[in-house]
């Protein structure tokens, strides 16, 4: 069983900055890809930020040039650094996980969510 605890979320002033973190723990072999995704309230869930096992990365265009997602392979955690936010920023920010098993399945994983509010 693998399991994803979020932390960072809360309260920030437009401008402001944040940094969310998500850490995986549980029965494992590998992390193919960890990513953020968000959905604010009558929008569609859309993809943040992804970083996969090579070091590659992908961004919204809303959040290019403002958030950068990072990873910590000795801790399995991965980071969303925000900055410059924005209102528009608002969302339940969800995290996920592509994992290897020990019986080798792939299996995707999800965090509970950590609320960003980004005030103006």
């Amino acid at each position: 069983q693998v399991q994803l605890v979020e932390s960072g979320g809360g309260l920030v002033q437009a401008g402001g900055s944040l940094r969310l973190s998500c850490a995986v723990s549980g029965s494992f072999v590998r992390i193919n890809a960890m990513g953020w995704y968000r959905q604010a309230p009558g929008k569609q869930r859309e993809l943040a930020a992804r970083i996969t096992s090579d070091g590659s990365t992908n961004y919204a265009d809303s959040v290019k040039g403002r958030f950068t997602i990072s990873r910590d392979n000795a801790k399995n955690t991965v980071y969303l650094q925000m900055n410059s936010l924005k209102p528009e920023d608002t969302a339940v920010y969800n995290c996920n996980a592509e994992v290897v098993t020990r019986t080798y399945a792939r299996v995707t994983v999800w965090g509970k969510g950590t609320l960003v509010t980004v005030s103006s």
